[in-house]
């Protein structure tokens, strides 16, 4: 029997029509989403599966995107980070490129681009 490692894609975002919209779009790419409304659901997950990639948005309630994505890298975490943010600066732009993000996008990006981002660095 032929087993396919189901890869699964966290989606920290707290827009609910984002997070259903790259849920949908990950489906049809045959990876699994896990969407979380806030940096500190991510981290409140002690149960989630190992993820082949987190999309991270920059303004979050609480603890943002980057502060999000430099505490896991703190901790020793590599998975790889994408970033996409609403509100696109040089001074975000730089900081997520700081910490290491293998991607930057924003929001209004083209999704195609996004996740062929996504399919590059989770498998």
């Amino acid at each position: 029997m032929n087993r396919i490692a189901t890869t699964y894609v966290a989606i920290v975002d707290d827009d609910e029509n984002i997070c259903r919209s790259f849920a949908r779009l990950l489906r049809a790419a045959g990876l699994q989403a896990v969407t979380y409304d806030s940096a500190e659901s991510f981290l409140a997950d002690r149960k989630h599966p190992q993820f082949g990639c987190l999309v991270l948005d920059i303004q979050l309630s609480g603890m943002s995107g980057l502060e999000l994505a430099q505490h896991l890298a703190a901790t020793g975490q590599r998975t790889p980070i994408i970033i996409i943010t609403a509100h696109d600066d040089p001074e975000a732009r730089r900081a997520a490129e700081t910490s290491g993000c293998a991607a930057y996008f924003r929001k209004t990006d083209s999704g195609k681009e996004v996740l062929e981002a996504i399919l590059r660095v989770a498998l």
